[in-house]
């Protein structure tokens, strides 16, 4: 137990080996962060042998770190070091499960909430997969992402029928096969996104992606306020020859003033050159695309 206690203090004279070993095959006039993150995990693993898990925890500490900073301090959260430091953490540890399936879904999720780049999501759990070739749930990760990120109805359903087969889970096979079979037989359509959200809010504990999952069963609930409300607008526009100057004239039309705003109580923005209604971009369930800033 003794020994175990200084594992990591042991450690610690292996980071300084790794930053010069960095230094030197990068030069030092690269940015810091860029120096402790963007490298090969094989290589670090052949820095530090025999403590090669131990660095991972390390490196998904960061990680964990990295995006939590990027969401609540960056402006324009590119989270450009994200994908470097998930595939540095599993190569590292190829059986640190978290890794593979936190790292996904902060890929995965649109931005300004994650990434928005659910091939490298899709990858990183397939990467996890060929490592844990049993793991249902992995599979089903991918199966669900497929279909949510991608909008691959055909490849998210051939992935879950695989977890189907490959579960134990009492229960769980027959559920999975269904849902592949739903989405193979309506294709991309919010009824079906909102089922496996909800499968996904059920089957999770209290937390991450509990609550991720409750804010995105919120966000379909209010695009299809938005969607109410722009017929409205259409209903409006047909017997006034115009659109609505602002939100409160379509109250006229029989939408109730609780309408307006989104299940956060954030108000819908809209646009009366449009005669649009939309998520605001203030609410947490606005999801968006980075328009990346030319460089």
């Amino acid at each position: 137990m003794k020994l175990l206690r200084l594992v990591p203090f042991l450690l610690i004279p292996a980071i300084p080996l790794v930053q010069m070993e960095l230094d030197r095959r990068l030069g030092t006039s690269q940015p810091r962060e860029e120096i402790l993150y963007l490298r090969s995990g094989e290589r670090l693993r052949s820095l530090v042998p025999g403590f090669e898990n131990l660095l991972a925890d390390i490196y998904w500490l960061r990680t964990v770190q990295y995006f939590g900073s990027q969401k609540v301090y960056s402006s324009d959260k590119r989270f450009e070091l994200l994908y470097p430091l998930i595939d540095v953490t599993t190569t590292l540890d190829p059986r640190l499960r978290i890794a593979y399936k936190y790292g996904a879904i902060f890929l995965c999720e649109n931005w300004p909430v994650g990434k928005g780049d659910c091939e490298a999501g899709v990858r990183v759990l397939e990467k996890g997969v060929r490592v844990m070739p049993n793991d249902w749930r992995l599979k089903q990760d991918i199966g669900y992402y497929r279909y949510l990120f991608l909008k691959d109805a055909k490849g998210g359903a051939a992935v879950l029928f695989e977890a189907a087969r490959d579960s134990k889970v009492p229960g769980a096979s027959s559920l999975l096969s269904n849902l592949a079979e739903v989405v193979l037989a309506r294709g991309a359509d919010r009824s079906t996104e909102r089922e496996m959200w909800r499968r996904v809010y059920e089957q999770e504990e209290e937390g991450f992606f509990k609550n991720n999952a409750l804010d995105n069963l919120r966000r379909l609930d209010a695009l299809d306020t938005v969607d109410s409300l722009n017929a409205a607008v259409e209903r409006f526009r047909v017997k006034h020859g115009r659109f609505p100057s602002a939100a409160q004239e379509v109250r006229a039309e029989g939408i109730d003033s609780r309408h307006v705003s989104d299940p956060t109580g954030v108000p819908f923005s809209y646009d009366p050159v449009n005669g649009r209604f939309a998520v605001a971009t203030t609410s947490k369930l606005w999801r968006g695309y980075h328009e990346r800033r030319s460089q």
